[in-house]
């Protein structure tokens, strides 16, 4: 399904749940991550949205994040048309407090995965790329562009997890247009998506202590501002925690959604 230039996917019935991935990904890598849980718990209709250059949407004049956070704001006025549970990954975690802050009437329920707290890569307090197993045999049969790829930012280098990047992760970054991200996206907001007193909507932040992209403990530091907030930081896991550490993922998601 297509709203103007974005394209996005519902899955269920129930109360809304937007669901924004990172950057140079799409839908699909949120969808692997998240359905496991949602299909199991029931009663959210979840939107899964292209962002723009993104998967299947276009890019339009969109030309920063200003620009994507109104695209969304006017995705939720004329499709979803209700308050809504709130979901960012990466950069969708930066949108998705630029949404909090600009339009809180929306929210009732805000899920952040490994958020980007300062836009651009390793800004802020971030980890060093630390491997925590390696299986060497595996990454000797890989292709150069596979071997780059897949050790750019994952910690866990076994079968099991290139398997799942192969699969989800891969097929996502060749669909985005890279020209743009690169060199027209700005990443950015025009203001600070924090500069709020304080948010009381249940929220719940999953960070990876492994996390070479956007560390772990500035994400800690959103506790002081949304107030209602459960959060844990995952060992043995990178920027791409969901298929690193799929189980204990899973397991900290569909609790929080059973009690929240």
């Amino acid at each position: 399904m297509r709203y103007g230039i974005l394209n996005y996917e519902t899955s269920g019935s129930g109360v809304p749940v937007l669901i924004i991935h990172g950057w140079g990904i799409d839908h699909t890598v949120m969808q692997a991550a998240f359905e496991p849980v949602f299909s199991k718990t029931g009663g959210y209709k979840r939107y899964y949205v292209d962002l723009p250059g993104m998967g299947r949407s276009e890019h339009g004049d969109i030309s920063n994040s200003d620009d994507i956070l109104a695209l969304l704001h006017s995705f939720a006025a004329d499709v979803i048309k209700e308050p809504f549970m709130l979901v960012g990954q990466s950069y969708g975690g930066l949108l998705a407090r630029g949404f909090i802050r600009n339009y809180p009437e929306y929210i009732n329920k805000l899920i952040l995965l490994c958020p980007c707290i300062i836009p651009g890569v390793q800004q802020g307090r971030t980890e060093p790329l630390r491997v925590r197993v390696r299986d060497d045999k595996l990454l000797s049969s890989l292709s150069r562009e596979e071997y780059d790829s897949f050790t750019q930012m994952n910690v866990m280098l076994t079968e099991d997890v290139w398997i799942r990047y192969r699969d989800i992760l891969m097929p996502a970054l060749s669909r985005a247009d890279w020209d743009f991200l690169n060199n027209v996206l700005e990443g950015s907001f025009s203001y600070d998506p924090d500069d709020i007193d304080e948010c009381t909507v249940p929220c719940l932040i999953i960070a990876a202590k492994g996390d070479s992209v956007v560390g772990y403990k500035d994400q800690f530091d959103l506790m002081g501002k949304y107030t209602n907030s459960t959060y844990a930081a995952i060992e043995d896991a990178g920027h791409n925690l969901q298929i690193e550490q799929p189980e204990a993922f899973e397991s900290i998601l569909s609790s929080w959604l059973m009690t929240h």
